[in-house]
């Protein structure tokens, strides 16, 4: 390693105390007196090229209040680890190590922040345990495997729970998850059997199979259980008897703290809905099952929608995302105006007069969002400026 490469006293306090995020990636090592110089700043400190931390410097770097990224390291000495738990920031990045010790895991159980562990390929089920006690949101997408005694322990975490790197997931370790009270991302999956979707089906909780390009009609129904947001953007088909079960999947409103036991409280915005973006086409048959859902709905993959999908999708009651979309006839955007919530088409480049004219009728408390005026033709933008819609 050379000089050049270490970011030392002389560099820090060059450093301006005003930038929001300090980019000093470039350096491989950090001098004792450079860390407590940085330790001071306010916002993120990115310094990914780090191989190597003194303890010392941990200590200082367990003092910073901002979001700090130390992706580079491999490896940390328990003492270090037990002062970068401490770390006063709202996200700690560790994605570079690739193993851990069940002591460091135990200290970084008390950090307070958003926790990444991506790096890690397995995990110990003592160290699972530790980590199920953190109390902010934890990501180990690096996980390619998963035990079940882990995944009795995870399933206890009490925030966000990213395990995106699990291909397959056994029907017991589905069952253990399902335990879990917040949101679980499961999107390396790529295939579920019926019985892992009725165990994470009662999640209460976001539920992300985003890695599922297709899906059983059996395990649709299934999931349908599931009473809080569900995404399944991978999928780019779905059959007819998959669409009627997920227009029977339900939302719950959710606030920071997990479940409201509001049911049938339907929100226009935040996690809640099913998320379909994965979907370039869309069968009449099946958008007149997904139009029974009541509440979030996004459809953001399709690229064209047929005056009998949109029909049915005008009875839709709740947000509709329709963002792929570029263009629409008149007689969808005339189904569109029907429909009883916020749609967003912020995909919109051409539309007529007619067209705009049919969506400027919307009722006003289901004002269209989304849409750039300055992409449309002068005359269409005018109409729905005139009729409060847009931006």
């Amino acid at each position: 390693m050379n000089d050049e490469q270490v970011l030392t006293h002389e560099i820090a306090v060059r450093i301006p105390g005003d930038i929001y995020i300090v980019d000093v990636n470039e350096f491989m090592a950090i001098e004792d007196e450079a860390a407590a110089i940085l330790c001071k700043h306010k916002g993120t400190l990115e310094l990914c090229g780090l191989t190597e931390l003194s303890d010392t410097a941990a200590g200082s770097f367990s003092k910073h209040e901002g979001d700090l990224k130390l992706n580079g390291l491999t490896g940390l000495s328990l003492t270090a680890a037990e002062s970068l738990s401490k770390h006063q920031g709202l996200y700690l990045e560790l994605n570079g190590l690739t193993g851990i010790s069940e002591f460091a895991t135990e200290s970084f159980s008390k950090h307070q922040g958003t926790l990444e562990l991506n790096g890690l390929t397995t995990i110990s089920d003592a160290s699972a345990e530790s980590l199920s006690k953190h109390k902010e949101s934890l990501s180990l997408n690096g996980l390619t495997t998963i035990s079940d005694a882990s995944a009795e322990s995870l399933s206890k975490h009490q925030e966000r729970l990213s395990l995106n790197g699990l291909q397959t997931i056994s029907d017991s370790s589905a069952e253990s998850l399902s335990k879990h009270q917040e949101c679980l991302d499961l999107n390396g999956l790529t295939e579920l059997s019926d019985e892992a979707a009725e165990s994470l089906s009662k999640l209460q909780g976001m539920l992300s199979l985003n890695g599922l390009m297709k899906i059983t009609d059996s395990a649709a129904e299934r999931l349908s259980q599931h009473q809080g947001a569900l995404c399944l953007e991978g999928l780019t088909e779905i059959s007819d008897a998959v669409a009627e079960s997920l227009g029977k999947h339900q939302e719950y409103l959710y606030d920071f703290g997990g479940l409201i036991v509001f049911e049938g409280i339907k929100s226009s915005g935040g996690l809640n809905g099913l998320r379909l973006d994965g979907l370039t086409k869309i069968s009449a048959a099946a958008a007149k099952n997904l139009s029974n859902l009541e509440g979030r709905l996004s459809l953001n993959g399709l690229s064209r929608l047929s005056t009998s999908a949109a029909a049915s999708l005008g009875k839709h009651k709740g947000e509709l995302e329709l963002g792929g979309l570029t263009e629409i006839s008149e007689a969808v955007a005339k189904h569109i105006s029907n429909h009883e919530g916020v749609v967003l088409l912020y995909g919109l480049t051409d539309l007529s007069e007619v067209a705009a004219e049919k969506l400027a009728a919307m009722k006003p408390e289901f004002l269209l969002r989304g849409i750039d005026l300055y992409q449309l033709p002068k005359s269409a933008a005018k109409i729905l400026r005139d009729a409060g819609h847009g931006k």
